[in-house]
């Protein structure tokens, strides 16, 4: 069953590995499937070039529990599943360990908005949120990282659609999409911001963000002058 909701999960996902954002197994990507109830997601351990649609692996969206699959999901299933549960508009996530994004995840620092690179990516800073208590980490661990995602944006009026990616403190990104690809492909440009704001920084200190004006054009531009979800 799902045999073309696997594919286009082992795909991205091996989409993922070949722009380097995922080294070893340190990534994963999943998509959902909500007239089926459903999400696809890498299964845990496997390296990307053994990856096969046989072995994705299908997860409820009902409880979070595996109903089909020979393999143990990603260690970061729970996260995932939190995020499609209370993000009714998500169809895929990504997560990567990728270099210059989690630097900033370690720095506990949103990306800034500094060009229009970023503009066409997100109409806000890439936001990271705070980090997990010991007992958040002890109990249910990524489970409440998904948890913090959600928290996070809902107490800064942030839609996934307009922001599509969040940073977890000393932790790494998490990148949203409209399928799976897409997902992997914002995950992608993600890096290159991250990249373009250190060089930015190191070039110049106390430097301003983009004036809006300017980053509103090409964000509507590219997205439609409807594409803002969140408080302005």
């Amino acid at each position: 069953m799902f045999d073309e909701l696997k594919k286009v999960v082992c795909d991205a996902n091996k989409e993922l590995h070949a722009h380097g954002l995922a080294p070893f197994t340190w990534g994963n990507v999943s998509q959902v499937d909500r007239n089926a109830g459903v999400f696809a997601i890498k299964p845990s351990g496997v390296p990307y070039d053994d990856l096969t649609p046989e072995k994705m692996v299908i997860v409820s969206l009902e409880d979070g529990k595996v109903i089909e699959g020979d393999y143990n999901p990603s260690s970061d299933t729970p996260t995932h599943y939190v995020l499609y549960k209370e993000f009714s508009e998500l169809n895929a996530v990504v997560h990567t360990h990728s270099v210059n994004a989690s630097a900033f995840a370690q720095a506990g620092r949103d990306i800034p908005a500094y060009g229009t690179t970023h503009a066409d990516f997100s109409y806000t800073a890439v936001p990271c949120a705070r980090a997990l208590t010991e007992e958040e980490v002890k109990t249910e661990y990524e489970l409440n990282t998904g948890k913090v995602i959600v928290a996070h944006f809902k107490e800064n009026g942030l839609e996934t659609q307009s922001t599509p990616a969040v940073l977890v403190r000393s932790h790494a990104p998490f990148v949203f999409g409209k399928n799976a690809s897409d997902a992997v492909h914002n995950a992608a440009v993600l890096e290159i911001v991250a990249e373009m704001a250190m060089k930015t920084e190191n070039l110049k200190n106390n430097v301003e963000p983009i004036d809006k004006y300017l980053s509103d054009k090409h964000y509507f531009r590219k997205h439609g002058k409807d594409a803002y979800y969140g408080q302005k």
